[in-house]
């Protein structure tokens, strides 16, 4: 499993925007071969940065959702109405709430 952290900071002329963009991205992408989850939230302890929480398949899966001109519009209108740059981290993940933590 291949697990996605990112975040934006917006500023509050752009907020509604980028929300609308990010729950867009997110809804779209939810809908692609090997996309077991992808969300959007606004981090709780800085309304100005929203966060993104994303499970796939495989990293097959996500070069070919990074590939979509779908995302790569996403992500230059964000980088465009953000005053600074996007992070993002990406990481191979193994599932481990089966086992036994203690």
């Amino acid at each position: 499993m291949i697990l996605i952290t990112s975040h934006v900071i917006h500023t509050p002329e752009h907020r509604e925007r980028m929300i609308a963009l990010g729950a867009e991205h997110s809804a779209r992408s939810r809908g692609e071969a090997g996309c077991l989850g992808h969300h959007c939230h606004i981090d709780v302890e800085s309304d100005l940065r929203l966060v993104f929480v994303e499970d796939w398949e495989s990293v097959e899966a996500v070069r070919a959702h990074f590939a979509l001109p779908a995302s790569r519009a996403f992500v230059a209108e964000m980088r465009a109405l953000s005053p600074e740059p996007p992070v993002i981290r990406i990481y191979a993940a193994e599932d481990m709430t089966a086992t036994p933590m203690g």
